[in-house]
């Protein structure tokens, strides 16, 4: 079991690091376990820190905002 800090005071918000993320394809939940979903024991999990390496870019700003 691991320790979990509460950072805000509403009931049930929990804080998972994007590092140690998985999402479970099976039950749809999002968790820290390894090798299989903690809730429903499932193999079909995907490492979430792939998807969110990179920061986002927005891209130039358009000519017609700068003239606005």
């Amino acid at each position: 079991m691991r320790n979990v800090t509460m950072i805000r005071s509403e009931p049930g918000l929990i804080s998972i690091p994007v590092e140690r993320a998985v999402y479970c394809q099976s039950c749809q939940m999002v968790s820290t376990s390894l090798g299989r979903c903690g809730l429903c024991g499932s193999e079909r999990i995907i490492e979430l820190a792939p998807l969110f390496s990179n920061p986002w870019d927005p891209g130039p700003v358009p000519a017609a905002a700068l003239a606005a």
